[in-house]
């Protein structure tokens, strides 16, 4: 590498021209004005850079002042305190304050402070009342007009310069802060040196008050907005209970045990309590009906000891004073007095609620809630517990007119069966009346010429008895006279026969004319012991005076609370009369067809008391009465005797008497070759009163 050497000697000479003399006189002058202007230049940057850099800080505060907004919109403290912190940074203050306008006073919100001491003094004359002269703070707030002190030892009032000597500055600045022209609050800044504060610093802390405001009012709108979500969900909670509570009326209008217990389970739920009662009235007792939250030991003490009205406990001053009783601690209630409760709710309530069942202006019943925490319900709480109460005296009133209703429906259903009997009773009696008209014409037309034939049979019996008479001093051959004896004993014999029919038919036309009767007289009260011991003399006496010889033990069983009955005495007595007439004649056959060893007759005659009834038992020790016969004994002209001894009437008649005429029953119990009971049952006084049966 060949290396260009440098020339010695002088420098070649160029075409560029020397300077003159005076031109190199004037370079002083020029290099210092270039350094001059170097210098402002470069102070122009450094202070268009700590313009930038103190704009820079202020966006930094301002947004982190709005990120702490956006970030707690229903607190305003961490606003305040983040506000505190920037104007002392921002503003390279000493200490700052935030003060708040609170109920008619003026309380520190916020502050910061780089001096021991400072502290204790600040928060002594906080809260001050709107109205001191004394707190610069309260001035401003009065005036609305911001305050500079540029020396607080100079400028400043006693309080103002014994703060200031405590915290350690000697100037301050305080802006209002202002939501809609009204001054709500204060942000004071301090510094240690005497000094007066530029427009800069005071637009700055005016724009730290600006986003207090804002912070304060976003807090406000947002508290109202979840106030009043938390209203309308209460409110939907509380439309929805009491949607559920009337659904559960409706479907269960007569069941109030499922009213109740939805009522206390949901005022539990929505009043956040720990438990619910609900107590009903009867006379001047409490009972529990209903709990929800609560042991089930609760319920039972409860109903082993339903309180009264002259107790002490929560039930019933809520009856005595008919209104709402509130008791936020009830150990510091001292009228208050319920032992044992604690024990069954297995622990000590404290805040309770007692809302009464009004109907009327009386409580019919007390609604209760317990916690065990002494804390107040709401006003909120207290009015659902008021609506519940109107429900469950709903549910109440729903159920007694049910159940009047029902009761009323039974009234008129039993009316309807009573006319309905009367009718019936009416209509047979008709019928009775038209039938007995009937058999009497019929029988007195068969016993005209049954009259005859009994009358001319028993003449011809005696003309026989002549005609043998005449034939026994004639002379006739013997077989003649055989043949002749055994014509005259066989037509003997066929009229003995005529006249033993005629005689039944007689007893039957006989029968059928007294079946026929309509009876007489009036419906009275007649004694029922009276009538059966009656019924019981006339049937022995009867009997006895047919057949010689007739003897049967009578046995008595009277109530002597058995009283009278509106009834057809003669009716009655001849019904009993054939009743006791087949007991005698039951009985007395047992002793001569089986002819058993010891066995005596006996009849029994019970009476008994059954309130609107009375009831009779005829009982006999005789043959029984066999199924197939006992299924047909009440039917007209069926006997139970043997042919030829009885009509089938009587049992016909009893029955007709009995049940068809007076509306009672007649039921038979018997067993075969032990006994038989004819059990009657008469009511008090008939459906109907006026049925009267006329004598023909």
């Amino acid at each position: 590498m060949t290396l260009r050497k440098k020339a010695k000697g002088k420098p070649p000479k160029t075409g560029r021209r020397k300077a003159t003399p005076r031109k190199r006189a004037n370079a002083p002058k020029v290099a210092r004005s270039n350094r001059s202007a170097a210098t402002s230049a470069e102070t122009e940057v450094a202070r268009l850079r700590r313009e930038r850099d103190e704009a820079l800080e202020r966006q930094t505060a301002t947004d982190d002042i709005l990120k702490v907004i956006a970030n707690s919109p229903s607190d305003v403290q961490p606003v305040f305190d983040a506000i505190a912190a920037s104007a002392r940074r921002v503003l390279g203050g000493f200490s700052s304050v935030v003060t708040r306008v609170v109920g008619g006073e003026l309380h520190l919100a916020a502050f910061t402070t780089a001096k021991d001491g400072g502290r204790e003094v600040l928060e002594g004359i906080f809260p001050a009342p709107l109205s001191s002269s004394e707190v610069v703070h309260a001035r401003v707030v009065r005036s609305g007009q911001i305050v500079v002190q540029a020396d607080t030892e100079a400028e400043g009032d006693d309080v103002s310069r014994n703060v200031a000597r405590a915290r350690g500055f000697r100037s301050m600045l305080v802006v209002p802060m202002l939501r809609d022209g009204s001054p709500i609050g204060t942000i004071a800044v301090t510094k240690t040196e005497p000094q007066r504060f530029d427009n800069n610093t005071i637009g700055l802390l005016k724009t730290f008050a600006d986003q207090a405001v804002i912070a304060i009012e976003n807090a406000r709108l947002f508290n109202e907005v979840q106030a009043k979500t938390r209203d309308l969900s209460e409110s939907l909670q509380q439309q929805t209970a009491t949607a559920d509570v009337l659904k559960v009326i409706s479907r269960s209008a007569f069941d109030l045990q499922s009213v109740f217990d939805t009522l206390t389970a949901s005022a539990t739920q929505l009043c956040e309590a720990d438990y619910g009662i609900i107590f009903l009235r009867k006379e001047d007792t409490f009972y529990a009906h209903a709990t929800s939250g609560a042991k089930s030991t609760l319920l039972d003490f409860l109903k082993a000891n339903p309180r009264r009205l002259s107790d002490k406990s929560m039930v019933p001053r809520v009856a005595r004073t008919g209104a709402v009783v509130h008791i936020p601690d009830r150990l510091l209630d001292p009228d208050y007095e319920f032992v044992g409760v604690d024990q069954a709710l297995g622990s000590v309530a404290r805040a309770m609620l007692g809302v009464p069942l009004l109907r009327n202006g009386t409580a019919e019943g007390v609604f209760v809630l317990g916690r065990y925490e002494p804390k107040p319900f709401t006003q909120r709480q207290i009015e659902l517990i008021e609506s519940f109460s109107d429900q469950a005296v709903i549910a109440i009133e729903n159920v007694r007119l049910f159940e009047e209703v029902q009761a009323r429906t039974r009234e008129l259903a039993q009316s309807l069966d009573d006319l309905r009997t009367a009718q019936d009773r009416l209509v047979q009696t008709e019928k009775l009346a038209s039938l007995g008209q009937l058999t009497a014409g019929i029988a007195h037309e068969i016993k005209n010429p049954l009259n005859f034939v009994n009358n001319f049979s028993a003449l011809s019996v005696e003309l026989v008895d002549e005609m043998n008479d005449v034939l026994a001093d004639a002379s006739l051959e013997a077989k003649k006279r055989q043949e002749l004896d055994e014509i005259r004993e066989l037509l003997k014999s066929n009229l003995e026969k005529v006249v033993q029919h005629g005689k039944r038919a007689d007893s039957i036309v006989r029968n059928m004319l007294l079946h026929s009767r309509e009876g007489s007289g009036e419906m009275r009260d007649a004694d029922i012991n009276g009538l059966v011991e009656e019924s019981l003399n006339l049937a022995y006496h009867g009997a006895r005076a047919e057949k010689s010889g007739f003897n049967i033990t009578l046995q008595r069983e009277f109530d002597a609370s058995a009283g009278s009955a509106e009834l057809f005495p003669q009716e009655i007595t001849r019904a009993l009369l054939n009743l006791i007439s087949n007991g005698f004649y039951a009985a007395t056959r047992r002793k001569l067809e089986n002819d058993e060893a010891g066995f005596e007759p006996i009849l029994s005659a019970t009476t008994r008391n059954l309130g609107a009834s009375v009831e009779i038992r005829i009982r006999d020790n005789g043959t029984g009465i066999p199924p197939e016969v006992k299924a047909k004994m009440f039917n007209p002209f069926f006997t139970t005797k043997p042919a030829g001894e009885g009509t089938g009437l009587g049992l016909s008649m009893t029955h007709d008497i009995i049940v068809k005429q007076h509306g009672g029953t007649i039921r038979v119990d018997t067993e075969r070759g032990v006994f038989t009971e004819f059990i009657v049952t008469l009511p008090r006084a008939p459906g109907v009163h006026d049925i009267q049966r006329n004598t023909k």
